[in-house]
């Protein structure tokens, strides 16, 4: 049985609503969910005009979802995790 194709390293990035530490936990595996947040927050307001752009489309640093457009938006920025 081939282990590899099952585990999420091997998905494909999907564009859809995420929950704030989803999606930092994507970029930071490693970290707890707090921690990944903390470094994916900061990493939004140090991408030059992103913290911006999200307001722009209704980003609210309080809200606990990324909507798919925001999503899409900070994989854009940042790359895919």
């Amino acid at each position: 049985m081939n282990m590899a194709a099952t585990t999420p390293l091997n998905t494909p990035f999907s564009f859809r609503a995420y929950g704030r530490t989803e999606l930092a936990q994507a970029y930071c595996p490693q970290l707890s969910p707090g921690a990944a947040w903390q470094k994916l927050s900061t990493w939004i307001n140090l991408y030059p005009g992103l913290s911006e752009r999200l307001k722009a489309i209704g980003y609210s640093p309080r809200q606990r979802v990324f909507t798919p457009r925001q999503v899409a938006m900070i994989v854009e920025a940042l790359g895919e995790p």
